[in-house]
């Protein structure tokens, strides 16, 4: 029992330490990251929060996971919700500072996306399912063998290709985002001496059934 409780605060503290590194990068001043200038473009079409645009989405990526067939983790439902209400929380409290400096923004970003991938070291390692996002790339990956990296710049390129045209903030940090993020959580595992392929993910199924033989 003590050691699936250790396992779910390591999934929400990796939830958090995410949504605190976004809230960085997005402080940072620079541009949004392409997810976040899909989100906040639909904060310029519908009346919602940040988080809220984010939980939104993860509901219609969820149902396009079920759809292919992708199996979802425990992990995948919370990380849709908590990622966004955290993310609400942060910039409420207002403890991160907004950067007008370009070359201090560039530091805010850097920082922001090692902080990032470490609360996704956390979260992945937890072993709950994957977020919903990355649940699709996985579900994309398998259904068209195309690689990882062409369903994920794909996938990132649609968010930002529609974000902007919503509105969304773009800028150099966009760019820099969209080069760097995948890079730096792969500096990041390597860091902590982490294999995500070696990680098995216990489907809502699985947790289910672990509860009833608990009970």
């Amino acid at each position: 029992m003590k050691k699936e409780i250790l396992r779910y605060l390591k999934l929400f503290v990796g939830i958090f330490i995410c949504s605190f590194g976004t809230t960085i990068i997005i402080n940072a001043n620079l541009g949004l990251s392409p997810w976040d200038v899909f989100h906040q473009g639909l904060t310029n079409i519908f009346p919602v929060t940040l988080g809220q645009a984010s939980i939104l989405t993860g509901i219609v990526i969820i149902t396009i996971d079920i759809f292919l067939g992708q199996k979802l983790g425990v992990g995948t439902i919370i990380n849709m919700v908590f990622y966004g209400i955290f993310l609400d929380v942060i910039s409420s409290l207002k403890i991160i500072p907004t950067s007008n400096v370009v070359f201090t923004g560039i530091l805010m970003m850097i920082i922001g996306l090692f902080i990032f991938s470490y609360g996704c070291y956390l979260y992945i390692s937890s072993g709950l399912g994957c977020g919903p996002r990355d649940a699709l790339m996985v579900a994309l990956t398998q259904r068209t063998k195309l690689s990882v990296k062409f369903i994920r710049n794909i996938l990132e390129m649609s968010a930002l290709t529609v974000g902007y045209f919503l509105g969304g903030y773009t800028g150099v940090g966009t760019l820099a985002a969209t080069l760097l993020t995948g890079i730096i959580i792969q500096t990041t595992f390597r860091m902590v001496n982490f294999n995500v392929s070696s990680v098995e993910h216990r489907s809502l199924k699985d947790e289910f059934n672990m509860i009833k033989r608990k009970i």
